[in-house]
């Protein structure tokens, strides 16, 4: 059960890495395929968002690829078979939040069911 709850923590980290590489951020498509159709998020803003709202920013040419999120802390944890939970800080050209993502395993991998972002100092 360690051995498969490890795998299942490193599945939703990769995922979440891939989330946050400037280059799959700028494809709407790539992202569709990391969000769950369900996907809700609460940004550090206060904003709510959903999987549409989120394709229409992203595709929209806010992501700076010169400037990739700088993670660390990241740390996961199995709240049930085919959830992970995930908790990490991020610094973002100097906005720095501290991340909470819940992953899902569908028929199609793992895809982001909910996040949330908290600013920081």
């Amino acid at each position: 059960m360690a051995d498969e709850s490890e795998q299942a923590v490193q599945a939703a980290i990769a995922a979440e890495m891939r989330l946050l590489d400037p280059d799959v951020r700028a494809s709407p498509t790539l992202v569709s395929e990391l969000l769950d159709p369900e996907f809700t998020e609460i940004g550090a803003s206060g904003r709510r968002w959903d999987a549409t709202s989120i394709l229409t920013v992203t595709s929209a040419g806010s992501v700076v690829p010169e400037s990739p999120v700088m993670v660390s802390e990241m740390t996961g944890v199995v709240l049930a078979p085919g959830i992970v939970h995930l908790t990490y800080f991020a610094d973002n050209r100097g906005r720095r939040a501290w991340r909470s993502s819940l992953w899902r395993l569908t028929e199609t991998g793992w895809r982001m069911y909910f996040h949330q972002g908290t600013l920081t100092s």
